[in-house]
Order: structure tokens, then sequence, then C-alpha cells
């Protein structure tokens, strides 16, 4: 095995990323510093010892793939230097490495993927592969039309002249929208819909691509990615 895909699948970083380590001489094997792309490991050897940046890493993991419906009010990190609640707190009985695929909201409830697979998150989270995320906003104000094609075609929500992807909205009833975005920025549904007149009251993300909180019933609750979300994941990127 190649020593960057061992180091993605021990949970260290995105292949790209331990890429990177690796020609930054960060990385050592049996004590040896390595530098060279490509370099192959047997992953099955009792005496192979990896260290990055002195720290040792742990045999291969079995891959996980979680669904979480992340509660209102828990940070989505690893901790937290407040002292608020966080996603991983919800999984301390795991023995794997878990880390949250992107962010959502600390005020935001819904659907998050949590994995140790790093080659994974990085496809996901990549800005090229484009992957829908789609939200429900209970809102303030009035919806009207005019609102709704703003949201649409981009909106410039930090005021840097620079707009938002154009996004798909649809009215659902007299004070919620439905809105499916491409892009990660911070606050964007709410700063979109504050921008149109329309501040949100309530947010919720219901999917990630084709990834659904269907079967989560409410805050707190996760699941197993199945084998056949795996595969319409693995189509998309």
């Amino acid at each position: 095995m190649r020593l960057q895909k061992y180091m993605a699948a021990g949970g260290i970083a995105s292949r790209r990323a331990s890429e990177i380590m690796i020609q930054e001489g960060r990385v050592q094997i049996n004590g040896v510093t390595v530098t060279q792309l490509g370099t192959i490991i047997d992953e099955t050897d009792p005496t192979l010892i990896i260290t990055v940046d002195g720290v040792t890493i742990q045999p291969q993991q079995k891959p996980s793939y979680i669904l979480f419906y992340k509660p209102q009010g828990v940070v989505t990190t690893a901790n937290d230097q407040f002292g608020r609640t966080c996603v991983l707190d919800f999984f301390k009985d795991r023995k794997e490495r878990l880390y949250p695929v992107g962010r959502l909201d600390y005020d935001t409830e819904g659907l998050l993927l949590l994995t140790n697979d790093g080659d994974l998150t990085y496809k996901m989270t990549h800005p090229k592969h484009e992957l829908g995320k789609t939200y429900i906003a209970q809102v303030a104000g009035n919806i009207t039309e005019e609102a709704i094609q703003q949201l649409r075609t981009g909106i410039d929500i930090d005021d840097d002249g620079r707009l938002t992807a154009p996004a798909k909205v649809t009215q659902i009833d007299k004070q919620t929208l439905q809105i499916v975005i491409h892009e990660g920025r911070n606050r964007q549904v709410r700063k979109m819909c504050a921008k149109v007149g329309c501040p949100v009251v309530h947010l919720k993300r219901i999917a990630i691509g084709p990834l659904t909180i269907d079967g989560l019933q409410q805050p707190g609750d996760f699941r197993e990615l199945s084998l056949k979300e795996l595969e319409q994941i693995g189509k998309m990127l």
C-alpha cells in the first residue's frame, strides 16, 4: 500500500494532505524520515512503525460512515474552548477516530456525515464536485417572488462583491423555504435570507447530495450509511 493511502486510512488526513506531510519531512518509517511520494509499505508487517510529527499512526481502521442528526446548540468540532457540546461527544464510545465532513452552524440542526475516511472527506468538501446541501428554512417577514428570484440568482451576502452561486429555491408554505446550495460559506443560508428581508427563525439541513435525514427521527439520532448510499456518493464524486 502507498504510504499516503495508509495515512488517510488511519484517519490522519486526506491523501493529498498526507502527501504534503511526506514532502515536508514530517513522516518517518521505523525511525527513518521519508520524503518520497509513492513509497510502498507492507501494512501487514507487525514491526512497522509509522510516525507523523513524532506521533505513531494507529493500524489501519475499518472505514466508518455515520449519518448524524445534529441538534441545535452543538459545535461541529472535536472539542470547544468554551466547553460547549461537540458532535464527537455523542460518539465517545466509538473506538475509531471519527471527524465531521464539512460543518453545520452551532444554531442549525440537521444532517451531518461523520467518517474516518480522509479521501471521502476531501472529495465531498472539494468545490469542484458541487455536492448539493438541502435546507428547510422557517423565516420571518414576507416571502416575495422577488426575494425568491434573488436567492436563486445570487446575493452579495458579505458585502464584498462576491455573489452566492445560483441556488434552487422552493416555497413550501407562507413562512417556509426549501433551499439547495452547492457552497459552504459561513452561515450562508441565514445570510442569504436576511439579505432579502426574510430572516431565518429555524434552520434544518435535510440532505447532503443523495444522503437524506430520513430514518433519523430526532436530534441526536444516528445510523451507519448503507452500501447503496456509499455507492450513490461514489458515483457523484
